[in-house]
């Protein structure tokens, strides 16, 4: 019968409690980032309610693009041309959800003030999909990959900061449309394609992430609660 050489089944046992702590190390830190990502968060009715009241800055990744398109730029400006044979844009699925994003913010008549977005083709028509008020430009909210032309990524990520700390008109909410790449540099929050992000500004450089709405959960929220009246503070 053959027998097992007792340093075999030392490594083995070495090599499985190895495994454990990665797997225990890979669940904490899971864990710290769903914390950091729901801390002080609202949702459902009681997140309808506190967007209907206004105060909060709603940043939004661009929608859906075309992927098969790849941008190119060799000088400055071109990232705000709408020809697919040179810049990422939207794909037509993209411009739907856009447009039905929007739909659901007015149906659960949640006040918008003013809408900024990213001079990128795809950002700016995402923000005029929406139809939630004129789309103001603003490098502020520069993609990263350009970051060379505004001072660099921790210049574009402090500008991103100090939008999100600012505070939005009386009773109104901010929107902001942009990219994935600066918000996760700036918070670190990483939006998916058409995904908002909501953030509570307190001024002074500082603001509360409050929860993160896809384009789904607008779809549910506008379902169950656009004919629940709002009463106006």
């Amino acid at each position: 019968m053959a027998h097992r050489k007792p340093w075999a089944a030392c490594k083995n046992r070495f090599i499985f409690a190895i495994w454990i702590m990665v797997v225990l190390l890979i669940g904490i830190a899971l864990f710290d980032v769903v914390a950091a990502q729901t801390t002080d968060g609202l949702e459902d009715l009681a997140l309808v309610e506190s967007l209907r009241k206004g105060g909060f800055n709603i940043y939004f990744r661009h929608a859906a693009t075309d992927w098969s398109q790849n941008d190119q730029v060799s000088k400055a400006g071109d990232w705000t041309s709408c020809d697919p044979g040179k810049m990422r844009q939207l794909s037509a699925s993209g411009r739907k959800t856009a447009g039905a994003v929007g739909e659901a913010i007015r149906a659960l008549q949640i006040p918008i003030g003013q809408v900024f977005a990213s001079p990128y083709c795809r950002t700016v028509e995402t923000a005029r999909n929406m139809k939630l008020g004129p789309a103001e430009k603003t490098i502020d909210i520069m993609n990263m990959r350009v970051a060379e032309y505004f001072g660099g990524s921790s210049a574009i990520a402090a500008r991103t900061q100090r939008r999100l700390s600012m505070r939005p008109q009386a009773k109104t909410n901010t929107v902001l449309v942009a990219h994935g790449n600066v918000l996760v540099t700036a918070t670190d929050v990483y939006p998916q394609e058409a995904e908002a992000i909501v953030f509570r500004p307190e001024g002074n450089g500082n603001w509360t992430f409050i929860a993160r709405i896809s384009p789904q959960e607008w779809a549910r929220l506008a379902a169950k609660y656009r004919d629940l009246k709002h009463t106006p503070d």
